[in-house]
């Protein structure tokens, strides 16, 4: 090969060279520049770092049920069972509902230990972002198309869609064969309710009214807080449920709860249906009434944020002050709940106060 025609292939080479480098410096600044934005895939990136690391094409063979396999197999107790709750932002802020949920199991008799099996199901990325920062098992549950990130208030669409959103993931994991307790975030844990349930049962069911027999279909159900065994029963029975919103459009999933619960479905599927006593699982449309044996207990009838946190600090405090009596006073029920405070108020009254501070010190702390 000539000098001069080595000398033309180097130069060519050289050009490609520079026109290459330059078009990828190029693409990287305006990728930069897209994920910096709020753009969906910046979206993502925030809720599964990982996003980062792979090309476009790889993060969309990810799979997320093998993702939610991963986060449930960590959280699972030895007989494939966990705890969930769902959480959007306006629940997750600093200072809000999940921060006393959380802090309901530390005050808890026993109840500390049950935040190992906890999985927080977070319906957008602030309250994903949020659940990093407080909780070690989080889930980001995405929905195509729909922004659950404000404040669902009750009945509306956005509502609806959160409460069917969520009974359609509950079966996912059923079919995954994990059993579950599903609890509100407005929902305080003060002890292990796992004695208290039904050892037969394959659905058992808070209530807002509870008449006397866990058998009877005639109590009011509450789906805030419910405990489900993994079969094929209660997969069949999520089914029917999820479809009979087709059968009552504008209907959220409780009350269509109560329209099927005695239909011949449930017969035909063999569920075995317990409804749980508000003696030990109360809330605030019937309250515990014992301190001694509560287990959980709901902010239920109660509509609006600042009602809730008022009364659930002020359930907290009460639960604080029976939990420092020595026994025999805890055995004489000097303390009763002081709720519902503002919670029995009707919505359209005047706005209600801000709510009082928690002591945030931990327990046995002076």
């Amino acid at each position: 090969m000539s000098p001069e025609i080595s000398k033309h292939i180097r130069s060519a080479a050289l050009v490609l060279t520079v026109l290459t480098l330059s078009a990828f410096l190029l693409y990287t600044a305006t990728d930069s520049d897209r994920l910096s934005s709020g753009s969906f895939s910046s979206s993502f990136a925030t809720i599964f770092p990982s996003y980062l690391n792979y090309s476009s094409s790889s993060f969309l063979l990810q799979n997320p049920t093998q993702e939610l396999e991963e986060i449930l197999k960590n959280a699972s107790m030895v007989n494939n069972t966990v705890i969930l709750t769902t959480l959007n932002d306006a629940w997750a802020r600093t200072g809000s509902i999940v921060d006393l949920f959380l802090k309901s199991f530390m005050l808890g008799d026993g109840t500390r230990k049950l935040l190992d099996h906890l999985v927080i199901v977070s319906m957008d990325e602030r309250a994903y972002n949020r659940c990093r920062i407080v909780h070690k098992h989080c889930y980001a549950l995405v929905t195509k198309g729909v922004d659950f990130h404000q404040e669902a208030y009750f009945m509306t669409p956005q509502y609806l869609k959160m409460m069917w959103r969520r009974i359609d993931f509950l079966q996912t994991v059923l079919e995954l064969g994990y059993s579950f307790v599903f609890t509100d975030a407005d929902i305080m844990w003060f002890r292990d309710p796992f004695p208290r349930f039904f050892p037969d049962a394959d659905f058992q069911i808070s209530c807002d009214n509870y008449l006397g027999r866990p058998e009877d279909m005639n109590n009011s159900p509450n789906g805030g807080f419910n405990y489900v065994k993994s079969n094929s029963r209660s997969i069949a029975f999520y089914k029917f449920w999820y479809s009979s919103r087709e059968t009552y459009p504008g209907y959220h999933d409780q009350d269509v709860l109560n329209k099927i619960k005695s239909d011949q479905m449930i017969t035909k599927i063999g569920l075995k249906i317990r409804f749980l006593d508000t003696a030990y699982f109360g809330g605030l449309c019937e309250p515990s009434r014992d301190l001694n044996v509560v287990c959980t207990m709901h902010v239920n009838c109660c509509i609006g944020m600042d009602r809730k946190l008022h009364d659930l600090n002020l359930m907290l405090q009460d639960w604080r002050a029976f939990m420092s009596l020595p026994p025999d006073l805890k055995n004489q029920s000097i303390i009763s709940w002081r709720v519902p405070r503002n919670c029995s108020l009707d919505p359209l009254d005047i706005p209600v106060p801000a709510p009082p501070k928690m002591d945030v010190k931990e327990e046995g702390e002076d």
